[in-house]
């Protein structure tokens, strides 16, 4: 699993064209609205984390990076909410008591590099949940990964912050190599840092995901282009899953 370094400081950021208000809607419409228990998996910086909290579930933000971890419990605290966070491999999920929903959101389940960590990711959300509990997750398609970001340089210059993002597609493994240099300004002065950070993801197929969550027991798995209730096409380039426990 990759863990966010330094990178952790700017990604909110490199994120702020990202609509997050209208991304928390969507989990949230997939959740129903009861209040949950929820386990926010490879939760980053917990702006979702927040959102749901604020939506009134129960929830716990889950990271493998003590970075990550640390800029979110600092917005939990000045938003004035009681959220834990813990830090742990989403592969290995261990939580004290069960809960009514696992939740991945932007790109988590991508960094699972083998279809060997996804099936330990669904055994472990699947051990998590009470009967009948959900398991919402999205992921980058292998359209998007191979076509659109494979093979492809990058490159973002802000007053702030500026990266460079080469990225290197394997069609044999279907993993990509994410090669990132940033520039960040420091808070005095015009000098800039200079990082480099390394991220590999894989393109897992629908069939891959749809074989993974029944191995490990799922029912009533659904897949749609992210963001709608539309079955993916051949060029979505964001698929979001829903997968139930029996009861």
């Amino acid at each position: 699993m990759q863990s966010y370094g330094k990178f952790a400081a700017l990604y909110d950021r490199l994120m702020r064209d990202v609509d997050r208000e209208a991304w928390a809607d969507y989990i949230l419409s997939l959740l129903g609205d009861a209040p949950r228990t929820v386990v926010d998996c490879a939760c980053g910086t917990g702006e979702l984390t927040i959102r749901l909290a604020r939506a009134g579930h129960s929830v716990t933000g889950q990271d493998i990076s003590e970075e990550m971890l640390a800029i979110a419990a600092e917005k939990a605290r000045k938003a004035r909410l009681k959220i834990p966070f813990i830090r742990q491999d989403m592969r290995r999920l261990s939580l004290h008591r069960s809960v009514d929903a696992v939740v991945s959101a932007c790109d988590g389940v991508n960094y699972l590099a083998s279809r060997a960590a996804l099936s330990e990711f669904a055994a472990a959300a699947y051990a998590a949940l009470k009967p009948g509990g959900l398991l919402l997750f999205d992921v980058s398609s292998r359209y998007k990964l191979s076509t659109i970001l494979g093979d492809n340089t990058f490159a973002l210059d802000e007053t702030d912050s500026a990266y460079i993002w080469q990225n290197a597609y394997d069609p044999e493994t279907k993993l990509i190599r994410m090669d990132l240099t940033f520039f960040a300004r420091e808070e005095e002065g015009e000098r800039y840092t200079r990082f480099t950070e390394t991220h590999i993801q894989r393109a897992h197929s629908e069939r891959e995901i749809r074989t993974a969550l029944a191995a490990a027991g799922f029912g009533d798995i659904a897949a749609y282009e992210a963001f709608t209730l539309e079955p993916p096409k051949e060029t979505s380039e964001r698929l979001q899953f829903v997968a139930k426990k029996g009861t």
